[in-house]
């Protein structure tokens, strides 16, 4: 039976998720506490694994209920930030500001959080499909938890075959539901180079993506639409919540039903 496997959001965008057993559904659409915050440098733009591979050298935690980010970094360093408070914020901006080099400012958005598409919604992926794409970089050492860090989900599906979130976009495709909240497909997400990175060391794997495209098109499910897709350095689904569902609360184990 198709269920809530895990669900995983990111406090800092690019830095590491945490699991959590149960997340609501805020305003914006996302998932409570994903992308939360996130470092811009002075020109406003975003840091993150796709500008700099340096956010592997970092290890993070984050406590959702007090607000407190913990970063191991080199050297056996490290330091922990109530992010609650305007002095740790700013303290936090200045050790992330020397670790990258950068003029950094640390932002938060409750609302929506900064996730990459603003009108759109929570990232998902099957157990399956991860199984999948760690068999195919098996020779390169990747694991199902390795290729979970890779791919960066919010939420995972369990009991369904593999590339099971392929259904979801297209003409007449179908929602789906996860105890009784509503999800609809919007868009397959394509990938960056942040997948190419061991998440640990950041060492790359050569001709990823080449390896990659070639793995999905010979195994590109036949009920997929396959017009949906730009091209097949593609995984995961992009979804949207309905407005009336924004509010509820996921929980691990929740059943999870396909509405046709």
């Amino acid at each position: 039976m198709a269920r809530l496997e895990r669900l995983r959001v990111y406090p800092v965008k690019g830095l590491d998720g945490i699991d959590l057993e149960a997340a609501d559904v805020i305003e914006g659409g996302t998932l409570a506490h994903d992308r939360e915050f996130a470092l811009f440098d002075a020109d406003g733009e975003v840091l993150n694994g796709k500008r700099t591979d340096r956010v592997h050298d970092l290890g993070t935690d984050f406590d959702p209920e007090a607000a407190t980010l913990e970063v191991d970094a080199p050297d056996d360093e490290r330091v922990r930030f109530d992010l609650d408070t305007e002095a740790d914020r700013d303290r936090a901006e200045a050790w992330f500001g020397d670790f990258f080099d950068a003029d950094l400012t640390l932002e938060r958005d409750r609302t929506l959080g900064y996730v990459d598409r603003r009108e759109m919604g929570p990232s998902v992926i099957s157990t399956a499909t991860l199984e999948t794409v760690a068999d195919w970089f098996d020779d390169e050492g990747m694991t199902v938890e390795g290729a979970r860090r890779r791919l960066r989900a919010n939420i995972e599906i369990g009991g369904v075959e593999p590339f099971w979130e392929d259904r979801f976009v297209g003409e007449g495709a179908p929602a789906f539901e996860v105890d009784g909240v509503r999800f609809e497909g919007v868009t397959p997400c394509g990938r960056c180079v942040v997948p190419q990175r061991d998440p640990e060391t950041g060492d790359p794997i050569e001709e990823f993506q080449q390896r990659f495209v070639r793995k999905r098109e010979e195994t590109f499910p036949d009920w997929a639409d396959e017009e949906a897709f730009d091209h097949y350095y593609t995984v995961m689904l992009i979804s949207r919540v309905a407005e009336a569902d924004r509010g509820a609360t996921l929980r691990v184990g929740d059943d999870v039903s396909v509405d046709e």
